[in-house]
């Protein structure tokens, strides 16, 4: 079966939309991981907040591209930290 150039375009722009999610996963992971070896009230510890914060925001803004609004399971897996998740206004826990 042949495919037709709008199928073509489809796989390229989902294969486009995984990767970029997959390099924003990965992001999180290292700002997330450089955050937690620091030691507590360490100088630069609010320069990997904010760059913890920023790879956070922009994995979340990707995942909704991809229509994931439910973050719950993204946090617990990156153990993303309530001092992050507060630094881009997101609530811990549904009200």
């Amino acid at each position: 079966m042949l495919d037709s150039g709008t199928s073509v375009l489809h796989a390229e722009l989902v294969a486009e939309q995984a990767a970029s999610l997959g390099i924003a996963g990965r992001k999180v992971a290292e700002a997330v991981s450089a955050l937690q070896a620091m030691a507590p009230e360490v100088p630069g510890d609010a320069e990997r907040l904010n760059s913890a914060a920023e790879a956070v925001y922009q994995y979340f803004v990707q995942r909704e591209l991809n229509g994931l609004v439910d973050h719950n399971d993204a946090i617990a897996h990156y153990a993303i930290g309530p001092e992050v998740l507060a630094r881009i206004g997101k609530m811990t826990r549904p009200l």
